[in-house]
C-alpha cells in the first residue's frame, strides 16, 4: 500500500469510520483531526507536497481545495443527512440556525421550511472568522439551536450554552469517497512512474532536449541541456523560454524558424545541430520539442560507427620496437622516421617485396598525433580497379547494380582523423590517380553516385617496390601524383645490406614459432648464422621468416641442422632463378642450363665478366641486375664503369 492519502476529519466520529473502512478497503492514508476552525486546511496547504489527494468534508473540503493544487475529494453530504439533523435539531426547539459553507445551491434549502415544518435560519461563510461571527450572529438572534458540519459547531455552541447538531455523513459516503482518493491516487503514481522512465530517457538522450508549450513555458529539460545552456531544470521549468537570457540563441531560432531541422548554431563556443518540431495537441494547442547535439560529439560518434563497420586494417598494432635489428642502416632510419612521424606530411615508402612496408607505416601512425585514430590499410594491387573506386570513396544507395542498400562508407571515410595505407599504389588505375590527387590536394570526397562533398582529416602513407618515376616517364602514373606522394620518401634498405641484423631477426622468428607449434627448438647457432648470412635473400625480412618457420617444422629434434639450412637455401635459391628470373628475362644468350662461362682469371676479373654477361642478359634493367646478382645499385655501377673504362683503355 503506497498511496499518498490525507484525510482532514472534521470530527472524531468521522475520524473512526475512515480509519476503518480504509484498512478493510486496504488503503494506507494519514488522519489528521481538525476542520476549519481547527486550521485543517492550513495543514493541507503545508503539506500538499507529501501527498497525491486529500479527503476532507464540507466546509473544510472546500476551504483546502482553494489552497492546493493537488485533487481534493469531498465527502459527499445527501439532503438525507441535512434532513435527519435537521429533524434532531428540532427537538430542541423550533427555531434552528443552518450554518453552512457559502454555496449558490444553499438557497433551495428554504423549500424544507414548509416541508418539515421547521424554522430555519441559513447562515454562510467563507473562512474560520466568517463562521465564528455567523455563530454568533445566529445566538444574538434568538436561535435556539445550531446545526452545521463539524465538531467545530458543536464546540463553538458550547461558548454560548446553545444546543448544536453535527451534520455526519453516513459510512457509504465515507468508503465512496476513499475509494475515489485511492483511484486518483494510483493515477498519480502511474504518472510519476511515467515522468520518471520519460526523465531518464531524456537524461541518458545524447541530445539536449527541451520542450515549450504554447505559452513559450518550459515544460521539461533533460540533464545534458542543462549543460549546454549552463543552467538548472528547477530554475527555469514553469517560466518562459522568453526571459532565460541563455536561451536566446533557442529564442532567435525559434522567430526566424518555426520548424528547423539540421541547423547549426554556436553556443558558449561549441558548435551543435539543432532541431525545432513543434507538435499538435488538443484544441489547437502545440508544444515545440527542441533537441541539440554537440557537432564534435557527433563527428566521434560517426568515427566510432566507422570502426566498428570495418574492424580489419583499422588499428595499426606495431612500433619501431616491433623492428628488430641494430645495423647501422636501420638506426638512421628509425631516427628519420621519428622525424617524419611529428608531421601530418604525405610520405611514399620506397622497398623492395618482403621488406615490411606496412610495418613501418604502422610504425610512423603509432607516434604521431594521430595514433588515437584509425589506421586503415588498402592493397591497391588486390582488387579489381571497379571495385576499388567503391571501396576507397564509397557510394550511395542506388548508385550502381547490386549498390547496397544504404550505401556503404568508403574507406577514405573510414581513415578521418586518422591514417590511410595506400600499399601497392603503383598499381593504382590511372583512372583513379586523378581521384586521389583531388583527396590529397583538396581533403575532400565524393562518393559514387553522391551529389556532395565529404571533408576528411587524414594522412595518406603510400608504399611501392617499383619505380615510379620511370612509371611517370612511361606513361603509367601521373606526374603530379607522384610528386604530392613523394613529399618525403622512405627508404627501406633490403636484407642483404643490412646483414647484420640476421642473427636478431632469425632468433625472433624463431621464438615466434616456438609459442605457434609448440616446439622447442635452441636459438639459431653461430654456424647457422654464417650459413644464413652468407644468402642475399631476394625475398628480404618476409623470406626469412618464412625460411625459419619452414625450419622449425621440419627440423628433427630440439635444433636446426646446418646441413638442413644448406640444402634448404640451396634450393630456395635455384627455385628463385628458375622461376623468377627466367620469367623476366627473355634472351637468346642464355644456355638451356642459365648458366654464363666465363675465362679463368683472378676474382675481380671473374666477377667484371659476370657483370658484364649479366648486364647484356637484363638489357639495361639495373636495378633486376643487381637484385640478382646481390649487390646494391651504387656498387652495380661501380663495376658497370670500370667495365666501361677497360674498353676504352
Amino acid at each position: 500500500m503506497n498511496e499518498k492519502i490525507l484525510f482532514v476529519s472534521t470530527s472524531k466520529n468521522m475520524s473512526d469510520i475512515a480509519t476503518d473502512a480504509a484498512k478493510k478497503i486496504g488503503i494506507d492514508m494519514h488522519v489528521h483531526d481538525g476542520g476549519i476552525l481547527k486550521g485543517g486546511h492550513i495543514y493541507a496547504q503545508q503539506h500538499e507536497q507529501d501527498y497525491d489527494v486529500i479527503i476532507s468534508h464540507g466546509n473544510s473540503a472546500e476551504s483546502i481545495r482553494r489552497l492546493v493544487k493537488i485533487p481534493v475529494v469531498s465527502i459527499e453530504t445527501t439532503i438525507a443527512n441535512v434532513l435527519n439533523t435537521l429533524l434532531k435539531a428540532k427537538k430542541h426547539g423550533n427555531t434552528v440556525a443552518l450554518i453552512l459553507f457559502k454555496h449558490d445551491s444553499l438557497k433551495e434549502l428554504y423549500m424544507l421550511n414548509d416541508i418539515l415544518n421547521i424554522n430555519f435560519e441559513l447562515f454562510t461563510y467563507t473562512n474560520n472568522i466568517e463562521l465564528r461571527d455567523s455563530i454568533s450572529r445566529a445566538v444574538d438572534s434568538g436561535l435556539t439551536s445550531l446545526v452545521g458540519i463539524g465538531d467545530c459547531i458543536i464546540e463553538e455552541a458550547a461558548k454560548y450554552n446553545v444546543n448544536a447538531i453535527s451534520i455526519e455523513s453516513d459510512r457509504k459516503g465515507i468508503e465512496s469517497a476513499l475509494n475515489s482518493a485511492k483511484n486518483i491516487s494510483d493515477l498519480s503514481k502511474r504518472e510519476r512512474e511515467l515522468n520518471k522512465r520519460y526523465k531518464n530517457i531524456l537524461d541518458y538522450s545524447n541530445n539536449g532536449v527541451l520542450t515549450i508549450d504554447s505559452n513559450n513555458k518550459i515544460i521539461t529539460l533533460n540533464s545534458l541541456a542543462e549543460k549546454i545552456f549552463n543552467v538548472k531544470a528547477s530554475e527555469t521549468i514553469n517560466n518562459s523560454i522568453l526571459t532565460i537570457a541563455a536561451l536566446k540563441i533557442i529564442v532567435d531560432t525559434m522567430q526566424s524558424e518555426k520548424i528547423a531541422f539540421n541547423k547549426i548554431v554556436e553556443i558558449n563556443n561549441n558548435k551543435f545541430i539543432v532541431n525545432i518540431i513543434p507538435i499538435i495537441m488538443e484544441n489547437d494547442e502545440y508544444n515545440t520539442i527542441i533537441s541539440l547535439q554537440e557537432v564534435s560529439k557527433l563527428q566521434q560518434l560517426e568515427l566510432k560507427v566507422r570502426s566498428q563497420l570495418y574492424k580489419k586494417g583499422l588499428y595499426a598494432k606495431y612500433n619501431l620496437e616491433d623492428i628488430v635489428g641494430e645495423s647501422k642502416a636501420l638506426k638512421e632510419l628509425k631516427t628519420k622516421i621519428k622525424k617524419i612521424a611529428k608531421t601530418d606530411t604525405t610520405v611514399l615508402i620506397l622497398a623492395e617485396t618482403g621488406s615490411g612496408k606496412e610495418l613501418f607505416a604502422q610504425s610512423i601512425h603509432n607516434i604521431s598525433l594521430r595514433k588515437n585514430g584509425p589506421f586503415v590499410t588498402v592493397n591497391c594491387a588486390a582488387m579489381p580497379e571497379n571495385l576499388l573506386e567503391s571501396e576507397l570513396f564509397g557510394y550511395e544507395e542506388g548508385a550502381f547494380t547490386g549498390a547496397k542498400k544504404g550505401g556503404r562508407h568508403g574507406l577514405f571515410e573510414l581513415a578521418h582523423n586518422g591514417t590511410i595505407f595506400l600499399d601497392e599504389v603503383s598499381e593504382l588505375p590511372l583512372s583513379l590517380q586523378g581521384r586521389l590527387l583531388r583527396v590529397l590536394q583538396e581533403k575532400e570526397i565524393l562518393r559514387i553516385g553522391g551529389d556532395y562533398i565529404l571533408n576528411v582529416n587524414i594522412r595518406v602513407i603510400a608504399a611501392t617496390n617499383k619505380n615510379l618515376l620511370n612509371m611517370v616517364n612511361e606513361g603509367k602514373f601521373r606526374q603530379d601524383l607522384y610528386y604530392r606522394l613523394n613529399v618525403i620518401d622512405v627508404i627501406i634498405p633490403p636484407l642483404r645490406e643490412r646483414k647484420e641484423d640476421i642473427p636478431d631477426l632469425a632468433n625472433m622468428f624463431l621464438d615466434r614459432m616456438n609459442d605457434k607449434y609448440g616446439t622447442k627448438i635452441s636459438p639459431v647457432s653461430d654456424e647457422i648464422i654464417k650459413i644464413l648470412t652468407k644468402y642475399n635473400w631476394p625475398g628480404n625480412v618476409r623470406q626469412l621468416e618464412n625460411f625459419i618457420e619452414k625450419s622449425a617444422i621440419l627440423s628433427d629434434g630440439f635444433s636446426i641442422d646446418s646441413m638442413f639450412i644448406t640444402n634448404s637455401l640451396l634450393s630456395e635459391e635455384n627455385y628463385f632463378k628458375k622461376n623468377m628470373v627466367c620469367e623476366n628475362v627473355r634472351n637468346d644468350n642464355l644456355n638451356e642450363d642459365d648458366s654464363i662461362s666465363v675465362r679463368l682469371s683472378s676474382l675481380s676479373d671473374i666477377e667484371l665478366q659476370v657483370i658484364e654477361q649479366a648486364s647484356k642478359i637484363y638489357k639495361g634493367d639495373k636495378s633486376d641486375l643487381a637484385n640478382v646478382l646481390g649487390i646494391s645499385r651504387s656498387t652495380l655501377w661501380k663495376r658497370l664503369k670500370q667495365i666501361e673504362e677497360s674498353y676504352k683503355s
